[in-house]
């Protein structure tokens, strides 16, 4: 199965474990690790990955989707 962009919405769900860029990360790409609390975009789909809120309350686009096997 192919690994999961977070690119679109389908893909992800309270509870999933993602990447995910920060606002404050977005020049350098720096990638944030957490568990997905709420999922903030309304579209389908979107290019920079979809906007998230991570259970810490950060926001950011997820860029990774990590898989349970991969932990």
């Amino acid at each position: 199965m192919a690994e999961a962009s977070g690119r679109i919405r389908s893909e992800l769900h309270a509870g999933s474990m993602v990447e995910v860029v920060l606002k404050k990360d977005q020049m350098t790409g720096e990638l944030t690790r957490g568990v997905v609390q709420d999922i903030l975009s309304h579209s389908s789909s979107h290019l920079h990955g979809i906007k998230v809120r991570l259970q810490d309350g950060q926001v950011g686009r997820v860029k990774k989707v990590i898989s349970p096997e991969a932990e």
